[in-house]
């Protein structure tokens, strides 16, 4: 059976499913929760931030990855010949006019729980949210796109890691303790790592396309090593901050995820 059978229909709702790429919606989802985890534990946890703050940061996710699909297909980033999941606006799937509704559409309905959280937090949340929606843009859009210049791993960390869980927070208890940023430091490091990978996927293509993003300056050895740092610094603050008085034991329970980290970091050392 061929790749392309296994394709669904152009403009179907199985498009727009592939397009969104359900995979990457954890790395939005995971901030979420950690940050409401900080709350809980806090005693100032709010039913309604949080499942506002969970719905807007899933439609940022999607958003950005539509932008992403089109951009990448529009500067050439996207080739017949790269690898990992085939992109929708590279196959024929949507076209690009299609890809940019859908991507507009998602950011406006992340603005509409936007704006229920500026209520229950005040301005502040519209500085974080336009700053999160421009960095989904200018990630591979507009004259200067920051994925293109080695900078996405960096905006990655702060606005999918520290941004998320300490907007969630934020938006729940009005205040932003030491510890909290703290505890955004794993996930800023997961959900980076998971960049890093993509972007060893793509080094060859993504250096053709003139796409210089962190793994092309490093190299192949060097986006391994920085992988690798990723994932002790995500474990190494996890751990470091169980003996703290605010944390519960609980926060341990991320050593239970230790067994599904070491199939993709022997895959990127493995170069496989």
């Amino acid at each position: 059976m061929s790749a392309e059978r296994a394709l669904p229909a152009k403009g179907s709702i199985g498009a727009w499913r592939a397009a969104a790429r359900p995979p990457t919606l954890t790395a939005a989802v995971a901030p979420v929760l950690v940050g409401t985890g900080a709350a809980i534990g806090d005693g100032v946890f709010s039913a309604g931030p949080f499942v506002a703050a969970l719905f807007g940061a899933i439609l940022l996710q999607i958003g950005a990855n539509f932008a992403n699909d089109v951009f990448d297909f529009e500067r050439g980033a996207d080739a017949g010949d790269r690898l990992g999941p085939p992109r929708a606006t590279q196959t024929g799937l949507l076209t690009p006019a299609q890809m940019k509704v859908g991507m507009w559409l998602a950011f406006l309905l992340a603005l509409l729980a936007g704006i229920y959280l500026v209520v229950a937090a005040g301005w502040i949340v519209v500085v974080i949210g336009l700053a999160s929606i421009a960095a989904g843009l200018i990630y591979t859009g507009g004259p200067w796109p920051i994925g293109y210049h080695a900078l996405g791993d960096a905006f990655t960390f702060a606005f999918f890691g520290m941004v998320a869980v300490v907007g969630t927070y934020f938006v729940q208890a009005e205040a932003a303790p030491g510890l909290v940023w703290l505890a955004a430091v794993p996930v800023g490091c997961t959900v980076t790592a998971i960049l890093v990978a993509n972007n060893l996927r793509d080094i060859d293509t993504d250096r053709a396309a003139g796409k210089t993003t962190l793994a092309v300056v490093l190299g192949a050895r060097g986006t391994r090593a920085w992988y690798l740092l990723l994932v002790v610094a995500a474990y190494g603050v996890a751990i470091a901050l169980w003996p703290t008085t605010q944390v519960q034991p609980w926060a341990l329970l991320v050593l239970a995820s230790l067994p599904f980290a070491l199939a993709p970091l022997r895959a990127v050392a493995g170069g496989t």
